[in-house]
């Protein structure tokens, strides 16, 4: 089988192209910004001031790889002109609220960001006069979850029981009405703009230090020598490491360039059908590498509703695209947590991870 996401065929892609990334100082944005800046890509990030100072945008300063502005999503003058002085070729939007349990303290707020921040993105695009590739980034959580054992395809109806969750399926709905208002597939000539949106969730990875992610409470525990508190270790996910989908929608972003009728679309980025663990197999294996720890259920004490189960069908990434996952859920874990473990220069450990993750 091979292997797409690749040095040579993502620098073919890349290498020399003005990229727009909206959430660079996130967890993902940063391991996006590290990637596009191995590739020879000329970055431009848009978002706000990172949360933590210990956070992987951070940690990578010293790459400096490329311009970074701080403002918000919602500020769509700023936004505006950040895009159209810049010039893209290719916009990957990754700005957004991203947990679940925060969505419930700040409902409105999550709407905002993610399905008026999305709007805010395309609409701009109507006043750039050039070839742009659009990558919207949304989650696996835009399904409605029936908590069945069943895999989750493109063409499932869109749902969202949690405010995070349905202001993802929102964005999806705002996505679509963009491509068919204004940026239609069948009239690439006139507009000539690409959109796809992609949906992936539970990544894990080095650098992560947000609240309520069971990574960043597991590396917090076990440094701390404190015991790991799992609020529902029975929950199934699609655990993969971020170089997964980032490595999809990095191809779906260089083939979506080059034929933007045959590409467009959503895709499912996630791990193979017989390789969803729960979150206490997780918690067991991120503790037998870290070398100790223990871990305890504690229940979900504040009753906030977190769905139990959740797979996708990655085969239309898979049959379209010829992508493929290359690291099992365990081969994620390990390469996660011996990122906290790194005790040397972690902006260089990132990019090795990066370049492994290429030869695999």
């Amino acid at each position: 089988m091979e292997k797409l996401v690749n040095l040579q065929l993502l620098t073919s892609y890349y290498k020399g192209k003005k990229v727009f990334v909206t959430g660079h100082t996130g967890f993902k944005g940063s391991w996006l910004i590290a990637w596009l800046h191995k590739l020879g890509a000329i970055t431009c990030g848009y978002a706000l001031e990172p949360e933590y100072d210990e956070c992987l945008f951070n940690i990578l300063k010293s790459l400096e790889t490329g311009e970074s502005i701080i403002n918000d999503i919602r500020d769509k003058e700023n936004l505006k002109k950040a895009i159209l002085d810049f010039r893209p070729d290719f916009i990957f939007h990754l700005a957004a609220q991203p947990l679940v349990r925060r969505s419930y303290s700040i409902p409105a707020e999550t709407f905002e960001v993610n399905a008026i921040g999305t709007a805010n993105v395309l609409e701009t695009l109507l006043g750039l006069e050039k070839k742009c590739t659009v990558i919207v980034v949304t989650t696996d959580k835009v399904y409605e979850n029936k908590e069945l054992d069943i895999l989750y395809h493109e063409a499932d109806i869109l749902g969202g029981f949690d405010p995070y969750s349905a202001s993802k399926a929102c964005t999806e709905l705002v996505v679509n009405s963009f491509r068919n208002s204004f940026f239609h597939p069948q009239k690439i000539l006139l507009h000539n703009k690409a959109i796809a949106s992609v949906r992936a969730g539970n990544v894990i990875g080095g650098g992560d230090y947000s609240e309520d992610r069971i990574i960043p409470d597991i590396v917090r525990s076990l440094s701390s020598g404190k015991t790991i508190e799992v609020r529902n270790p029975g929950s199934v996910r699609p655990w993969q490491h971020v170089l997964e989908p980032l490595g999809g929608y990095l191809l779906l972003g260089g083939l979506l360039h080059q034929d933007p009728v045959k590409y467009s679309g959503a895709y499912n980025f996630g791990p193979n059908p017989d390789d969803h663990l729960q979150v206490q197999q997780l918690v067991e294996q991120a503790i037998q590498i870290w070398g100790k720890g223990s871990w305890r259920s504690t229940g979900n004490n504040n009753n906030l509703h977190e769905a139990g189960i959740l797979k996708l069908d990655i085969s239309t990434a898979q049959k379209i695209l010829n992508w493929h996952p290359k690291l099992s859920a365990s081969n994620a874990i390990e390469w996660t947590i011996n990122w906290y473990r790194e005790k040397g220069d972690k902006a260089s450990f990132t990019l090795s991870q990066i370049n492994n993750y290429m030869n695999a």
